[in-house]
């Protein structure tokens, strides 16, 4: 998979997580560590996005 690729699939997983989020904050019986989850995951997918797009001069290791 080329980096191009991967990058709209985790483009495409945010998104979702997003709406995933959004759905259960909306509905009244929604559980506050089920969102809390969503909410992280979402965040590591960003991350991952972010740590892509820069490219591999930047190495945190």
């Amino acid at each position: 998979m080329t980096i191009h690729a991967h990058l709209s699939e985790l483009e495409r997983r945010h998104q979702a997580l997003e709406q995933e989020i959004a759905d259960a904050i909306s509905h009244p019986s929604s559980d506050d560590l089920k969102i809390a989850e969503l909410k992280r995951r979402k965040l590591l997918v960003k991350d991952e996005i972010e740590r892509l797009r820069q490219g591999p001069e930047v190495s945190l290791h």
